[in-house]
């Protein structure tokens, strides 16, 4: 049951967070132009965390050995995207407030999916 619904809330996760990224990425359906200032590296650092939480969800369903690996990639990618926002901040760069929130709560949310997959799978 627990694993149910890790699976579901990391596709859903997952899928938002592709979504998201990639239509602020490739200027679909007039996203980027709502998102305001945003920060190329933090946007393509959720992309790619969209992915591993999709990986997660397959290794889950696949029962495989490596489950936590994505996650653990995707919160090294998601405190490193982080540090550098803080580095484009103080040296001027455009941002927007929101994005410090949103990153903070996803690294969050990866901890927790992390953790969980931990207790879940001990081995």
């Amino acid at each position: 049951m627990k694993k149910t619904i890790l699976l579901v809330f990391l596709i859903l996760f997952g899928l938002v967070t592709l979504f998201m990224s990639s239509s602020v990425l490739f200027d679909w359906f007039g996203i980027r132009a709502k998102e305001g200032n945003y920060v190329p590296l933090v946007v393509w650092a959720n992309w790619i965390c969209g992915i591993l939480y999709l990986t997660t969800a397959f290794a889950i369903l696949a029962n495989k050995s490596w489950v936590k690996i994505p996650l653990v990639v995707s919160l090294i990618v998601l405190v490193l995207a982080y540090m550098n926002l803080f580095t484009h901040i103080t040296t001027g760069g455009l941002y927007e407030t929101k994005t410090i929130v949103a990153m903070a709560f996803r690294i969050g949310v990866t901890s927790l999916f992390l953790y969980i997959t931990t207790k879940i799978f001990k081995k």
